[in-house]
């Protein structure tokens, strides 16, 4: 959460950081400020909305050859200007920005409150600042470690020295922080996309590490001042991902690329021969995958949802017992890891808090963990044993569709791998594969009916409420289906169980309170489709997402039609006219699809 970049070189920094701070608005948008070094000083700007009111309201001739600059997802402190970064020390020759949150910055507040220092803002940020201005050391680097010695918590922090304008001082724990080298020029950025434009060759920082960027290089090193001798790598990110195109909104963008994305994800990875497929990063012989009797799956959010999806893939190809959980919930109940249990993690960023605290979790009591990503060199890609790329592309809308769905699609080759190596036959091994394949020509033809899912996504709108129902693997749809509602279209909407509407629920249903039912045409159809009919029958209305020659039973019902897989890959289908019914809910309620209030792209604090 929030957005950090950063700029050392020969030309003004003002427009790259600005240009920057623009690609990572998705991370936090609450609030967005600039800090510019030169010889003559630093000047600070701040405004509370979009980096657009930001740029705005700055001087037309403002330049500098440093700057750094934060766009904001709130923590400590309200939406005002004075809580936004970057922060600045009283004497106004410290500058921070800063992404996680300062544990004790309440004690150290105080603390420093005692001494005499004046607080203008709420924030844990401010502290930071604070303490590096009255470090007794001779050097930038010095007084931020001496600071940061007193600091628990998790960050990621820029500073900006007044007295010191050619250099950058960073640091990491706990919260992501990327050096991109360029031709006389540094660049540094919480995220990749806010630097692609400019260089490829980047050094991802490590926790409890430091840097020092000047315009000609950089130095990397430890807590003790070890040098870390860190080498730049070459990254594979296309400028084209985070364009918008000829397209409304990202999310709209991130929908359509959905085909091309689940080729990618599925490229050289499934194997006709053997009905099988091939995944090599997971660093498993087969016989080791046999060895594991169970599988938990981790992730937070949408990403949780696609676990329990995979849960049940990989309970029905691999007959292992399976199941999910809320990363976040996690590693506070002291979890019992077991070391025939194969523990997998999923993150869109490979960067989200609670799911690299599971990961270190599992590996401080020895489990086995692997990761489903989409970030190359992210913390949980870097931290886990093995693991694949989801190969889905940058991702900038808050709400994840392409991610997701190579979530889901990963699970699947992972479902089959485990499968084939147990008591899953030939035939169904390549029945799946064939699925599989045919995934991207079926997403296309969903897409197609976009226009049809948007009228009926339209009298959804006008709703204040709404159920989601599904059973079995169902339910995961469902659940995804309401998360995505709620959280573009701010309209309340709850996931149910199909079968569980009768021990609760239908007490809410009347004429006001649609229900979205997923009724896929296996072997419950008979049973889903009793259920909705209890709701038609106590007068709420049904929308169904069901497969072709399906008859809902229902006159009139609203019906969203998606092509037929093979069972046990129906549900990654089903998601995808739920994110286009989303979609044009919010698009008709006139809200930002893009950023939704209050949330943020990649969750990097608890």
């Amino acid at each position: 959460m929030c957005g950090i970049v950063g700029y050392v070189g020969r030309q003004n920094a003002v427009p790259i950081v600005l240009e920057s701070l623009a690609r990572l608005e998705y991370r936090g948008y609450d609030s967005a400020g600039i800090a510019v070094g030169s010889e003559r000083g630093t000047r600070i700007f701040r405004r509370v909305g979009r980096v657009r009111d930001l740029e705005a309201s700055l001087p037309k001739r403002l330049s500098g050859r440093t700057g750094i600059g934060h766009t904001r997802w709130a923590t400590h402190g309200s939406v005002i200007e004075a809580n936004a970064h970057p922060q600045t020390s009283a004497d106004g020759r410290i500058s921070v920005v800063h992404n996680g949150m300062i544990d004790n910055a309440a004690a150290l507040r105080a603390e420093l409150e005692a001494a005499g220092v004046a607080f203008a803002s709420e924030t844990d940020t401010e502290v930071i600042a604070q303490l590096i201005a009255r470090a007794r050391a001779d050097t930038p680097e010095a007084a931020v470690l001496d600071a940061l010695a007193r600091v628990t918590g998790t960050y990621a922090v820029v500073v900006l020295d007044a007295q010191h304008p050619d250099r950058l001082v960073l640091a990491r724990n706990g919260s992501p922080l990327i050096i991109g080298v360029g031709d006389h020029e540094m660049f540094v950025a919480s995220d990749l996309s806010a630097i692609v434009r400019h260089t490829s060759s980047v050094v991802m920082l490590d926790d409890g590490e430091l840097a020092t960027v000047t315009a000609d290089s950089f130095r990397t090193f430890t807590r003790e001042e070890s040098d870390t001798a860190r080498t730049p790598t070459d990254v594979d990110l296309a400028v084209e991902g985070i364009e918008l195109g000829d397209h409304a909104h990202f999310m709209h963008k991130e929908m359509h690329d959905q085909p091309a994305a689940v080729e990618s994800v599925l490229r050289g990875r499934l194997d006709d021969r053997f009905g099988t497929a091939r995944l090599d990063g997971l660093n498993l012989s087969a016989r080791e995958l046999r060895e594991f009797r169970r599988v938990k799956i981790l992730g937070c959010g949408s990403a949780y949802y696609v676990g329990q999806l995979g849960a049940g893939l990989i309970e029905e190809l691999a007959r292992v017992p399976a199941d999910a959980e809320a990363a976040s919930e996690f590693r506070y109940r002291n979890p019992i890891i077991e070391p025939d249990t194969l523990y997998i993690v999923v993150s869109q960023s490979g960067e989200t808090a609670d799911t690299a605290f599971a990961v270190r979790e599992i590996k401080r009591k020895g489990g086995r963990v692997v990761g489903l990503v989409n970030v190359a060199g992210s913390s949980i890609a870097r931290e886990v044993d093995g693991g694949l790329y989801l190969h889905a592309g940058p991702e900038v809308a808050v709400a994840s569709t392409k991610a997701l769905t190579n979530m889901a699609v990963a699970f699947a080759l992972v479902a089959l791998m485990l499968g084939r190596v147990r008591d899953l036959s030939f035939a169904d091994g390549g029945r799946i594969v064939a699925g599989l394949r045919a995934l991207p020509e079926q997403i296309g033809q969903i897409l197609a009916e976009e226009q049809r899912i948007a009228e009926v996504a339209a009298d959804l709108a006008a709703a204040s409420s709404l159920f989601f129902v599904g059973r079995v693997q169902g339910y995961p749809v469902a659940r995804e289906g309401a998360q995505k509602f709620k959280e573009i279209s701010y309209r309340h909407a709850e996931a149910y169980p199909a079968s569980e509407l009768k021990h609760g629920p239908l007490a809410l249903i009347d004429a006001s309170l649609p229900t979205v039912a997923i009724l896929p045409d296996d072997a419950l159809l008979d049973r889903n489709r009793a259920a909705v009919q209890q709701i038609a029958a106590r007068g709420g209305p049904v929308v169904a997402v069901t497969h072709p020659g399906v008859d809902v039973g229902i006159e009139g019902a609203p019906t969203v039609v998606v092509p037929k897989s093979e069972p046990e890959l129906d549900p990654i289908l089903m998601t995808i006219p739920l994110q286009l019914l989303a979609y044009h809910a919010a698009v008709t309620l006139g809200l930002d699809v893009d950023k939704p209030r209050n949330l943020a792209k990649s969750v990097t604090v608890e």
